[in-house]
């Protein structure tokens, strides 16, 4: 009695297809919602907040005011006093304490840099 090859095998170690060649209506589909995808994207960008995101947007204020409120901006002049004086003391490395100082301005300014941004973006159209 012979055991043959399971179909799982079989089907391995046939060759592969290949592709069917693009026809001039695959490509002239393809050009239409490439010219179309642009403007889609942008009407939706002009059109508001978009359904069902209220909760989202509650929740990243709250991160916003948490990120940005009276118990990080304590947290954060300390960090820069402390680093400041080590880096005063040489106990730290003035690239790594630079750094935390550049990551301070960087969150508390993010609202000017992101409002900068878009009326340079805004501008451009």
């Amino acid at each position: 009695m012979t055991v043959k090859d399971p179909p799982v095998l079989s089907m391995l170690q046939t060759p592969a297809r290949k592709a069917p060649p693009m026809t001039v209506r695959t490509r002239a589909v393809a050009a239409v919602l490439g010219t179309l995808a642009p403007m889609a994207a942008q009407a939706q960008s002009m059109t508001g907040e978009p359904a069902g995101s209220g909760p989202v947007l509650a929740a990243l204020q709250w991160v916003e005011g948490t990120l940005l409120g009276n118990l990080a901006t304590t947290a954060a002049v300390i960090a820069v006093a402390v680093v400041g004086l080590m880096m005063l003391t040489g106990r730290i490395d003035w690239r790594r304490g630079l750094t935390v100082i550049l990551g301070a301005f960087i969150v508390f300014g993010a609202v000017a840099i992101v409002s900068g941004i878009r009326s340079v973006a805004s501008g451009a159209r």
